[in-house]
């Protein structure tokens, strides 16, 4: 399994908005036959602040690669960068323990 964060903040547009593109974007993920079951992804934010975090996981390396050329990919991609002005930052990350659910 393979893991990252992506973290940024939110500069640029409506929030609700974006929010419903995050919902689609997870739509389309569930109803891909090729991706569904083999990219999990999860968006929070803080309370505090304007701080997004999204946890992806992906069951292989051929996972992303299907994930990477789907155009609803790009599309959700390109948004991201614009209502965070430019400002992403994605980190491949290491699961060292975790709880059984």
């Amino acid at each position: 399994m393979k893991h990252f964060m992506i973290k940024y903040q939110f500069a640029n547009g409506a929030a609700e908005e974006w929010h419903r593109e995050i919902t689609r974007f997870i739509a389309a993920l569930d109803s891909d036959p090729d991706l569904k079951g083999r990219i999990g992804y999860c968006v929070m934010k803080n309370r505090d602040d304007a701080s997004y975090f999204h946890l992806a996981t992906a069951a292989d390396e051929q996972a992303i690669k299907t994930l990477q050329a789907r155009d609803f990919f790009k599309h959700y991609t390109e948004k991201t960068r614009q209502v965070a002005g430019g400002e992403v930052v994605v980190t491949p990350i290491e699961v060292i323990a975790e709880t059984a659910a």
